[in-house]
């Protein structure tokens, strides 16, 4: 399941806040003398100039950066919190073009951590501002490295280019919203995917994709609302996107290899788009529909509930999240729905025990299988290994897939009833914390 966990150990001082936000320090030229560079002629020197200008005492601080880049504070100095401990501050410059500069330090104790540098573009009439780089320093405030975000003419993001710590030489980039390549169709059983997308360039993915005649993905993003539905969630930060879809997508193959797979890429910005997306699954004949994702805001799936509740012939298999937490008691959605079309999996160790950080819940929570450390392909097409609900979720969704091949004028209450019927008591679990048990392996043929 698609999840964000931030953990800070310690605290960083009040007194520290208060420097930070004290008045600036005279300038003094012996240590703050150097020639800004331009930001639109030389981005990556100004970025630099400005995140070692912030780690001069004699610049002032956040404070003392305005005078020293000519730019507006914007709602000032503010602490960043973690519980009741704060970690650091952040800032936002406005400069002279209207473009904006977001700074933030945080730390462990009295040692600073990490500076971080955010450069956002103002963009034609609309004013909005597009990112277009970062720049972390390291405790001793010497750049470590920077990644900066490349557009197309339509100012459509195209390449993450990542830098080291001169930001001269570009290390490597990545794709952010690449053209699905060309194929034929892959035939075989339609299983559609809502995740954050996935990574369609590479080989084994491009031949498993769903297709029309003339070859044209079958696909979506609703994020984006374009025909790309590329693994990529820049909800945490759009220069280190998390890459969620692809690893799903690859255990899905791995144990249904004849699927053929509809990636949809989740509506963030407008959960609303979640009624049109599985309208887009049911339209391309999806009976099966994988969905590792989920949410603590039940407002997020109205538009999802009012769908699914009119299609009782598509089985939604869902993760149960990854929280530690029973959801029978603290709902996750959209898991805790009870509808007939619904498999709410959770993930279990080899030996039948609950997983650690996975969630439960007897009435609400179906079944649970192994899905810890399980191998997987990675967004760069590497091997790697994963745990969690959402490997559950594709463990499931593969098998609900290799019984609409044996069956294939089976539907949701059919297929619900088979895999069901795999499931047993778990030897390792004292008490029951799913309602109908434990699959063993998914993956063997009964």
């Amino acid at each position: 399941m698609m999840r964000i966990s931030l953990r800070f150990i310690g605290a960083l001082p009040t007194s520290a806040i208060a420097l930070a936000i004290g008045l600036a320090l005279p300038v003094q030229a012996s240590e703050a003398a150097g020639e800004q560079p331009s930001a639109e002629k030389d981005l990556n020197g100004f970025m630099r100039f400005a995140i070692e200008q912030l780690c001069i005492p004699a610049v002032g601080g956040p404070v003392g950066l305005t005078q020293r880049l000519g730019a507006i504070l914007v709602d000032g100095v503010r602490p960043i919190q973690i519980g009741d401990n704060t970690v650091g501050w952040r800032a936002n410059y406005r400069l002279r073009s209207g473009d904006e500069l977001r700074a933030r330090q945080q730390g462990l104790d009295e040692k600073v951590q990490t500076v971080t540098m955010d450069y956002y573009k103002k963009t034609g009439e609309s004013g909005d501002l597009l990112p277009l780089m970062t720049v972390v320093a390291n405790s001793e405030c010497k750049v470590a490295n920077g990644r900066r975000i490349r557009y197309d003419k339509e100012e459509q993001q195209e390449r993450l280019l990542i830098y080291g710590p001169d930001l001269e030489v570009m290390a490597h980039s990545e794709p952010l919203n690449p053209p699905v390549p060309a194929g034929r169709d892959a035939r075989g059983v339609t299983v559609a995917l809502f995740d954050a997308g996935i990574n369609y360039t590479l080989p084994g993915f491009a031949a498993h994709l769903a297709r029309a005649p003339n070859g044209q993905s079958l696909g979506y993003d609703f994020w984006d609302m374009d025909s790309r539905p590329f693994d990529s969630n820049p909800s945490r930060s759009p220069f280190y996107p998390l890459r969620h879809g692809t690893q799903v997508a690859s255990l899905l193959l791995k144990e249904a290899p004849h699927i053929r797979l509809l990636p949809y890429r989740y509506p963030r910005p407008d959960m609303s788009r979640m009624e049109e997306m599985v309208r887009a699954a049911d339209f391309n004949r999806a009976v099966v529909v994988t969905m590792p994702m989920g949410s603590n805001t039940r407002e997020d799936w109205n538009a999802f509930l009012q769908a699914v509740s009119t299609r009782q012939h598509m089985l939604f298999i869902i993760s149960a999240g990854n929280d530690g937490r029973d959801i029978d008691a603290q709902p996750v959605y959209p898991a805790i729905f009870d509808l007939e079309n619904f498999l709410v999996v959770t993930s279990s160790t080899a030996a039948g025990r609950l997983a650690p950080g996975s969630n439960w819940g007897k009435n609400t929570v179906d079944i649970m299988v192994p899905a810890e450390n399980v191998e997987v392909t990675t967004f760069y097409g590497d091997t790697g290994r994963a745990s969690g609900s959402s490997y559950a979720v594709a463990r499931v969704a593969a098998l609900a897939a290799r019984l609409l091949r044996e069956h294939p004028r089976w539907k949701a209450p059919e297929l619900k009833e088979a895999i069901l019927k795999r499931a047993r008591p778990a030897p390792s679990e004292a008490q029951n914390v799913v309602k109908h048990g434990w699959i063993p392996d998914p993956a063997a043929d009964e």
